[in-house]
């Protein structure tokens, strides 16, 4: 009976629903955050009698056939892209993206990543760094007697000293995009890198070519809406007790059929 192996598929795939929606629930605080969806697709068909088929009758063709579908597979899990809330901070190296792009790092082994995590800090030398202490890119240094940091939306970097009237410009921050971003591969600590679904990144000004502006004293707020998650969750929930419930009946029929005399 395929009924089982069918209901069994279904099973899975609806707690592979629920794994996504507690991971966009686990992450509703994390900075820059968007949410990911888990899209779905049917398995291969048992092609009894296939559509167009002359029976054997009176030769007439059959107009859709029997086939037969075996389940549901998890086709991707995709990112949801969207703009989050500016959540005003007030901090020096708090930058929000009001648009495309992503602020490129330079990960230990030398390789490039990419966030929109603009919670930035100032390393030990003076480096404008992520929280988990990656350079941002292209290396901007802080010098030590800067009095405050300036950050406009085109993403240049000044630094004002009590003893100058004028402030200094330290660096311009830069954005990437891809042709692609739903296919950027996730590594954590919201870094993502270049995969080949995604392209290579294509790198300019803030507020030029169709990328974002930067909003200083900003973070961007997670995309993920509690409101449709917990729906989605009933949805899931009700969806792995209806399988459920066809593999009870499935075992029940079978069980009736093994007990005949």
């Amino acid at each position: 009976m395929k009924a089982l192996q069918i209901a069994a598929s279904g099973m899975t795939a609806q707690q592979t629903r629920v794994d996504v929606i507690s991971n966009n629930l686990a992450n509703m605080s994390t900075t820059g955050y968007n949410a990911r969806r888990a899209d779905f697709a049917d398995l291969a068909y048992e092609q009894i009698a296939r559509p167009g088929t002359v029976t054997a009758a009176d030769g007439s063709v059959l107009p859709t056939g029997i086939q037969m579908g075996m389940g549901v597979r998890t086709a991707s899990v995709s990112v949801v892209l969207a703009q989050g809330t500016p959540m005003q901070t007030g901090g020096d190296l708090d930058v929000a993206i009001e648009g495309r792009g992503y602020l490129e790092v330079t990960l230990p082994s030398g390789s490039a990543a990419y966030t929109r995590d603009g919670a930035l800090k100032r390393s030990a030398d003076g480096l404008i760094v992520t929280a988990d202490g990656f350079q941002v890119a292209p290396g901007i240094t802080i010098p030590n007697d800067a009095r405050s940091i300036s950050v406009n939306a085109n993403g240049e970097v000044y630094a004002f000293f009590a003893d100058q009237v004028d402030p200094q410009l330290l660096g311009q921050l830069s954005l990437s995009t891809f042709a692609n971003e739903k296919g950027l591969e996730a590594i954590g600590s919201n870094l993502f890198v270049e995969s080949p679904a995604s392209g290579g990144p294509v790198t300019g000004v803030p507020g030029t070519d169709g990328l974002g502006l930067l909003r200083q004293g900003y973070l961007e707020e997670s995309t993920v809406d509690a409101v449709r998650e917990v729906t989605e969750l009933i949805k899931a929930q009700r969806g792995y007790e209806m399988n459920a419930k066809v593999i009870t009946a499935a075992d029940q029929m079978l069980s009736a059929t093994t007990g005949l005399r």
